[in-house]
């Protein structure tokens, strides 16, 4: 392996040649065998009369890679060193004069010393030579403390407005080190820096407005003041006009920026509408614009940007990338294997049913040839075009299969495995397929982790297949051929066969006799246990695979608070909240993971329009079940989006997340107080219910106190008929207790005062209770369902801009999951079909079928069809859509 000049302790070589070649072409790194001690000796170089300029660099350089190597100097050693550098001021070379500024920066001299330096760097300061000037700025702004810095403070007022670029950069580049620990001598250069952010060269520029930003920062209103102020001067610096549009993210002067005629504020501003939040895809439109001319730019950076902005995009936004398909397609052969497996996982993004089989041919071609990391982007591709068109998962099964085989490290492995079950999960039709590919994969599996993941799923899944006996070969080649781990594993997984298959009980028992001869102690263990529940004893069968119908992260709680409570009753299990029960077509996912969840919490990257939505419930469950008085409600159904209920800027903030539970909703109350003079204690949200009859205020949770700039949780629980749909409209007051900050000692004053605060009104909608889930094969759900719940009708959706902008409203609307990736409309269509799945609250299935039309005056009809558990639920829908 060739060494690098990084290791001091190897030779450096050139390229990899033959063994007889090898001993001519040898060069040895400056810094192979260096040592502390020996470049010490060398320094004493410092105080020769006649001071030689290239042998004092070589030693500075020594000393500065010893120091960078993490070598530790004594005080004493410091001190020699640092004396013999000031000694060099002396000498009027300036590459000697550049190393010793490193050398004083990086040696952190004390106090004392940095008196005996300063008056060498302030006569630097004053010097004819820009660099001189410009480096002991730097130097001087690194070492001195706030005493000193108050002395020269005026030399470098006039250095930031000097006439040298580089003077004045460094002067505005040490201010902004200074901020941190001197921001009041610092604040008072403002007028100076305003002057500079008007300077014509670009790069002082670009340092004033990130100073002028960042002694601003503390205070929004006066950013957005800056902000306008310089957007009207018409910043010309590129990396300014870069930083504006960081500051200032709206939406109009962004698109205004990509008229601009440097590509790095074209490309900044682009990917800032990229990112704005909630954008649409009109707003997209003109950015992606942009990002598909820099796709054919002759600059490789800049077709890495805008595929790797599009590839972010695709996953929101699958639809407006679609227009770039071709020029992507393009870049699937560049040199660049970043660039290429960008473009490739984009495509499968927003590639459509009929691509697939060439998509995939062209990622076979450059699999090999990519890092292991790249490959991970494209297995995680590869699962969600899966999801969005199961009618494909034989042949990407196929490809993730022999991908598998393929050599690649741990992380690479578990990825493609993950996948494999998550679609396992996802789509029935591609169990047995999957289950087969995983058999095969464990017969040379290297990584322990992976044959238990791997084994424990054929002990779920493998007893209901058609043919559950071809799994046990497999399953028992793991316990002669394994480590203890996957054996004990393996045991496990073929009583699981054994209790769920009568007819292959008495082969099962046979095989686990085997295993009483283990070695290893939890393999014999587990193998005495099933074989007497085989035969009937320590709860027979059914014992192999208990199941437990109440939650169980509810159940330790409950107990450890029983443990820890001084009582004499017996614990009592019905106070413990039941699980939720299983979705028809659903099922629990292999990974441990909720009903739809998988593909979305699994791994990320995954498309929101066509894999499953991010459900926000998951992420407040555990806080939810934290809280003693939230506890005995049971399990949390739905967590809604949070609600800001108080305007931008305002000294309050709040979000509001409605919690749906089966005949509670609970309001969460997320407050930040921003005005550091006060504080807030006693915080809670009184509710008025007159517009919304059906519900009844039931408790509140209060906020002690509400955190300055931080985030304190109240709640608000409202009670309603279980499983009614209750609708309405709720007016909120924020109330709390005001103590005033006293100015000289910091702390709160001991008497406060009530007030409140006016908040925004918050609605209660039928969507709130039903959630998204994604189904594998939904015409099989919908065949389940009776028919007699089916309510059908035909609405007019008015004047719109095409299909797309209609189909996208209406999923908005009921909030549910689009399945087979039927939101996407194809283009110039006149008519298209969506097929949407959801649960209600109580665990209800809803499937809707919608038919859409546009005529050539733009106007959209929907045929909306409708199969639930209920006829209720079906016409619940129909009354969203009405409503709406």
């Amino acid at each position: 392996m060739a060494a690098t000049a990084q290791d001091s302790q190897a030779p450096l070589r050139g390229p990899e040649k033959k063994d007889e070649d090898r001993e001519d072409e040898t060069e040895f790194s400056p810094f192979y065998g260096i040592d502390k001690g020996a470049v010490l000796q060398e320094a004493r170089v410092f105080n020769d009369p006649q001071i030689d300029p290239r042998r004092c660099q070589q030693v500075i350089t020594k000393l500065l890679y010893l120091l960078n190597q993490g070598e530790v100097f004594t005080k004493k050693e410091a001190a020699e060193v640092f004396f013999g550098v000031t000694k060099l001021f002396q000498k009027q070379d300036i590459n000697l004069r550049r190393m010793m500024y490193l050398c004083i920066k990086d040696i952190c001299p004390g106090a004392d010393e940095v008196i005996i330096v300063t008056s060498s760097l302030m006569k630097d300061m004053n010097s004819k030579t820009d660099l001189y000037r410009a480096n002991s700025v730097r130097v001087l702004c690194k070492i001195i403390d706030g005493q000193l810095l108050a002395q020269i403070e005026r030399y470098l007022k006039q250095a930031i407005v000097d006439k040298s670029a580089v003077v004045a950069s460094a002067a505005l580049v040490s201010a902004l080190h200074l901020l941190g620990n001197n921001a009041e001598i610092v604040k008072r250069w403002v007028n100076e820096v305003q002057e500079a952010a008007q300077n014509k060269n670009n790069m002082v520029q670009f340092h004033a407005v990130a100073l002028l930003h960042a002694l601003r920062a503390s205070d929004r209103l006066a950013i957005s003041k800056l902000v306008t102020s310089l957007t009207k001067a018409n910043v010309k610096s590129p990396l300014a006009q870069c930083l504006l549009v960081r500051y200032r993210p709206f939406y109009d002067f962004l698109e205004s920026c990509l008229r601009h005629k440097a590509e790095v504020v074209i490309f900044e501003a682009a990917r800032a509408i990229c990112n704005l939040r909630d954008v649409t895809a009109r707003e997209l439109t003109p950015a992606i614009t942009v990002l598909q001319l820099f796709l054919s730019s002759s600059k490789p950076v800049l077709r890495f940007a805008a595929v790797r902005t599009l590839n972010k995009v695709a996953m929101t936004h699958p639809l407006a990338v679609t227009h770039c398909n071709i020029d992507m397609e393009s870049l699937i052969s560049d040199q660049n294997r970043s660039i290429a497996t960008l473009a490739i996982t984009t495509l499968l993004k927003t590639g459509n049913e009929s691509s697939v089989e060439k998509l995939l041919k062209q990622i076979g071609s450059f699999m090999s040839d990519i890092a292991d990391d790249f490959k991970i982007v494209v297995v995680e591709a590869i699962r969600s075009l899966c999801l969005k068109f199961p009618s494909k998962q034989r042949a990407l099964m196929n490809f993730l299969s022999g991908v598998l085989r393929e050599e690649g490290g741990f992380e690479y492995k578990k990825a493609i495995v993950q996948s494999i079950l998550v679609l396992i999960q996802e789509i029935p039709d591609a169990k047995e397929t999957g289950l087969g590919h995983l058999c095969e994969f464990i017969e040379d599996c290297e990584f322990t982790y992976l044959s238990t993941q791997v084994l424990h799923l054929l002990g779920q899944e493998g007893p209901k297949t058609k043919e559950p006996s071809k799994y046990i070969r497999y399953i028992y080649n793991r316990i002669i051929l394994e480590n203890a781990t996957v054996r004990a594993a393996a045991v496990s997984a073929l009583a699981n066969f054994g209790a769920a298959c009568e007819a292959l009980r008495p082969r099962i028992i046979v095989l686990l006799r085997r295993a009483l001869s283990d070695n290893d102690d939890e393999v014999r263990d587990r193998a005495t246990l099933h074989l007497e529940q085989l035969v009937g004893k320590a709860g027979g069968p059914d014992a192999v695979q208990p199941r437990v119908d109440v939650n169980l992260v509810a159940m330790e709680k409950a107990l450890a608070d029983y443990l820890a409570g001084p009582t004499d009753k017996p614990f009592d299990i019905s106070v413990v909240p039941k699980a939720a029960p299983s979705v028809r077509g659903a099922g629990i996912s292999a990974l441990g993971l909720p009903p739809g969840a998988a593909a979305a919490s699994g791994v990320s990257g995954l498309p929101a329009t066509s894999a499953a939505r991010r459900d926000p419930t998951v992420e407040y469950a555990e806080l939810l079940r934290s809280i003693p008085q939230l506890a005995p409600l049971g399990e949390v159904f739905k967590s809604c989006e949070p609600v800001r209920l108080t305007e931008e800027d305002t000294e309050y903030a709040v979000f509001c997340v409605k919690h749906i539970y089966e005949s509670h909703i609970v309001f969460q109350f997320n407050c930040t107080n921003t005005i550091a003079e006060q504080v807030l204690e006693d915080v809670s949200v009184a509710m008025d219910l007159a517009e919304a009859a059906d519900f009844e205020e039931a408790f509140t949770v209060p906020l002690d106190t509400m955190p300055l700039n931080g985030v304190g949780q109240c709640f608000t629980v409202v009670s309603r008929q279980p499983g009614a749909i209750a609708t309405g409209k709720v007016v909120n007051i924020l109330k709390f207790k005001v103590k005033e900050i006293d100015p000289g000692t910091g702390e709160a004053e001991e008497e406060g005062y009530d007030d409140e605060y006016q908040l925004e009104d918050l609605e209660v909608t039928p969507a709130d209770y039903v959630k998204p889930t994604l189904l594998g094969n939904f015409r099989k759900a919908w065949e389940e369902l009776d028919p007699a719940t089916e309510k059908e009708d035909e609405y007019g959706l008015g004047t719109r801009e095409g299909l797309q902008e209609a189909v996208e409203a209406v999923i908005g609307i009921l909030g549910m999951q689009p399945c087979e990736g039927s939101e996407a409309v194809p283009p110039n269509a006149r008519s298209h079909t969506v097929l949407l799945a959801g649960i209600f609250v109580g665990y209800q299935q809803v499937l809707v079928r919608m038919s859409f039309g546009i005529d050539s005056a733009s106007n959209v009809a929907m045929k909306l069809v409708v199969r639930a558990e209920s006829l209720e639920l079906s016409e619940a829908i129909h009354q969203i859509i009405q409503d709406a």
